[in-house]
C-alpha cells in the first residue's frame, strides 16, 4: 500500500484546489508587467495588501519606467514609505527601470536571465513574472509554497531550489501555469505555518502531514 498518496498523485491535489478556484492569479493589483514587477520587488518582506495600497497611488502617477525615472527617488519612496525596506527598494527600482530604459526600450524582458540582470531581482520574482505577466508555465517557490509542498509530500525539498526542481518533475502539465498560484493561496489562507486549518482543507486525506500529525 502507497504511504505516501499525496507524492504519488499531486495531479489530483492539484485538481482539487483548481474545483476551488479554477481561476487563480495573484492577490498584488497590477495591470501591465512593469506594474507587477514593481508590485512584487515592493513585497519583499511586506503583505499584499500593504503594497497594493501603496501602488493604487504610486501607479495613478507613475506606472512606466520613464514616468517613475521622470519622478525621481524622493517621489518613488513618497509613495512606498509604509512599506518595510522603502530606501533599498526605492534606489533598486530607480536601478531597474533605468536598466529597462537603457537595455530594453521600457519593456519588461520575459527571459529569467534578463530579468536577473534587474537590481533586486532573484530567481524567486523573475519566475513570478515569466509565469504571472507572460503565462509561462513555471512554478516560483516562495515561503508558502514550499510549506505546502513539504507539508503535502507533493515534492518535499531542504532548500528552495529543491523544492522547484521537484515539482516541475511532479506537476503534470496541465498544471503548471496555475500551481505556483493555487500553491500560494493555499498556503497563505488555509495550510498557514503556526495552526493549519486542516478542517477547511481540501486535500486532507492526500496530506503527508495531516496523516503524521493528526492521523488519517
Amino acid at each position: 500500500m502507497n504511504k505516501n498518496p499525496s507524492a504519488a498523485r499531486p495531479g489530483e491535489i492539484l485538481s482539487r484546489l483548481r474545483a476551488q478556484n479554477p481561476n487563480p492569479t495573484s492577490e498584488l493589483a497590477f495591470s501591465t508587467p512593469f506594474e507587477l514587477l514593481v508590485a512584487v520587488v515592493l513585497s519583499a518582506q511586506a503583505n499584499d495588501k500593504r503594497v497594493n495600497q501603496a501602488t493604487e497611488g504610486l501607479f495613478r502617477d507613475a506606472n512606466t519606467p520613464e514616468a517613475i525615472l521622470a519622478m525621481g527617488e524622493e517621489g518613488l519612496r513618497r509613495h512606498i514609505r509604509t512599506i518595510g525596506l522603502y530606501n533599498t527598494k526605492a534606489r533598486n527600482l530607480m536601478k531597474t527601470c533605468a536598466h529597462l530604459v537603457e537595455r530594453h526600450g521600457g519593456v519588461v524582458p520575459r527571459d529569467r536571465h534578463d530579468l536577473e540582470e534587474l537590481p533586486g531581482v532573484g530567481r524567486k520574482t523573475a519566475l513570478v513574472i515569466r509565469n504571472t505577466a507572460f503565462g509561462e508555465p513555471v512554478i516560483a517557490v516562495d515561503t508558502h509554497v514550499f510549506r505546502v509542498a513539504n507539508r503535502t509530500g507533493i515534492a518535499p525539498g531542504k532548500t528552495v531550489r529543491q523544492v522547484e526542481d521537484k515539482l516541475m518533475q511532479v506537476v503534470p502539465d496541465e498544471y503548471k501555469k496555475s500551481a505556483h498560484h493555487w500553491l500560494i493561496l493555499h498556503g497563505r489562507h488555509i495550510c498557514v505555518a503556526r495552526k493549519p486549518k486542516c478542517d477547511a482543507c481540501a486535500i486532507p486525506d492526500l496530506c503527508e502531514w495531516k496523516r503524521r500529525n493528526m492521523g488519517s
